[in-house]
């Protein structure tokens, strides 16, 4: 099972960064555009790729550990305190996410239902962007399942790993520096 939810964390991410390659090709295309005379409109379908691109990449941006997290408050409790505030925002994390998915796939539903299009002058059908947002809160459903599954089974989530360790490789940079520095003071004292 592990190895498929990584598997979709990739491809979720290599969407991402597909649809984040797509705004430059659609910025350079009304460039272009502009020289032989033929108007598109990027301004709308970047706005779409955008969207697909942030919300798609939110489950591969989970599972790195790059989400910006604030750890002021989190990082005062004990150890076994902050597994169960950690459970808590996970859990919630996931019913908000899950309620979201099922509103953008309803969402995006109805748009096709009821042909809406952008007001653009592409008149691009709204559920077509729309499924990438959904898709995107979906698969960040599943991830902070994922984790929510991980903590209760009491591992460290995958998020906190891999923003521990970050700290910890900063944390001995810091410490090989000033040790260096420490080394090299008393040097300097012999040398005067």
């Amino acid at each position: 099972m592990r190895p498929a939810l990584d598997a979709l964390y990739r491809f979720s991410g290599l969407l991402s960064a597909f649809f984040l390659m797509m705004i430059g090709v659609t910025i350079v295309a009304q460039i272009a555009g502009r020289f032989l005379n033929y108007t598109f409109d990027a301004t709308e379908v970047s706005g779409f790729c955008m969207a697909a691109s942030t919300f798609l990449g939110l489950a591969y941006t989970l599972n790195a550990g790059a989400h910006i997290r604030v750890n002021l408050l989190i990082g005062r409790f004990a150890p076994e305190h902050r597994r169960w505030i950690e459970i808590w925002c996970c859990a919630l994390g996931a019913i908000s996410f899950a309620f979201f998915s099922y509103k953008a796939w309803e969402m995006a539903y109805d748009s096709y239902l009821f042909g809406d299009t952008s007001p653009g002058l592409m008149a691009v059908p709204f559920w077509i962007p729309q499924i990438g947002m959904a898709l995107g809160a979906t698969i960040m459903s599943i991830g902070l399942i994922d984790e929510l599954v991980q903590t209760l089974g009491g591992k460290v989530p995958d998020f906190a790993d891999a923003e521990a360790q970050a700290i910890g490789e900063e944390l001995e940079a810091a410490a090989a520096s000033m040790a260096e520095a420490s080394a090299a003071a008393p040097a300097k004292g012999a040398a005067s």
